[in-house]
């Protein structure tokens, strides 16, 4: 029913730390969302905070690719960039982003499919290392919105339904379908009966007054510089 507007110019964002690690080697990230200015380094999600700690990056870089970044130790850093450029403001995408670093093949130790299916075709692609721990799901700050270590690239553009899913690598079809009457047109599902592990979060933006509630009922996150004008009827259901 909701989605939340971030705006670059506001510097908004919402974050959390957990009080306890989870399971750092295996999760999920799924999200939609509606961009609303290009041409400009944008991460969505990122875990956490000092430049030179370890951490996880999730956003779009200048050139709008798709981009997914690890640095498991702090000095390692590997990332996976889509050859393929995400330009339309006026149109919702889904992302999923699905990571398993048990998996003996690195391509299957992180797939990433945008409206349920699986990009193949990568500028750049260094995965994690076979068993590496990640940052995600670890006692450091989860932050939505921004990028933490140097408190910049903020967010600009609509966000809903999004997910946190520790200890499963799962499958765009977890959270979304292809419309039987219209087949190349992928649509959102019913997320609430998922498993999200330990520290996993569920954002459905629905309650103006919090929207960092996490409907999965675990601790909230703590919005900053947003207000209940950014809770927005503009959804992947009614574009």
């Amino acid at each position: 029913a909701n989605s939340c507007r971030f705006n670059d110019g506001d510097s908004a964002y919402m974050h959390k730390t957990p009080t306890g690690a989870g399971n750092r080697k295996t999760f999920t990230i799924s999200f939609w969302t509606k961009r609303c200015n290009l041409g400009a380094v944008q991460e969505v999600f990122t875990v956490g905070s000092g430049a030179s700690d370890p951490r996880n990056e999730l956003g779009f870089n200048a050139d709008d690719v798709l981009r997914v970044g690890f640095n498991p130790s702090g000095s390692s850093w590997k990332e996976i960039l889509s050859n393929a450029v995400y330009r339309d403001i006026s149109a919702w995408m889904h992302i999923c982003v699905a990571v398993d670093t048990t998996q003996s093949t690195d391509t299957n130790r992180v797939k990433i499919y945008v409206n349920g299916t699986q990009l193949t075709s990568f500028s750049a692609a260094a995965y994690p290392d076979e068993d590496d721990d990640l940052t995600v799901s670890n006692t450091v700050q989860h932050t939505v919105g921004r990028y933490e270590a140097a408190d910049n690239a903020y967010y600009d553009g609509y966000l809903a339904e999004f997910v946190l899913i520790d200890g499963l690598q799962l499958a765009p079809t977890s959270f979304g379908e292809f419309d039987e009457d219209s087949p190349t047109i992928w649509k959102p599902i019913d997320v609430s009966g998922l498993t999200f592990g330990t520290n996993g979060f569920y954002l459905d933006f629905e309650a103006s007054d919090n929207l960092g509630n996490d409907a999965n009922g675990g601790t909230d996150l703590t919005e900053v510089n947003l207000a209940a004008a950014d809770s927005a009827t503009d959804v992947p259901t009614n574009n």
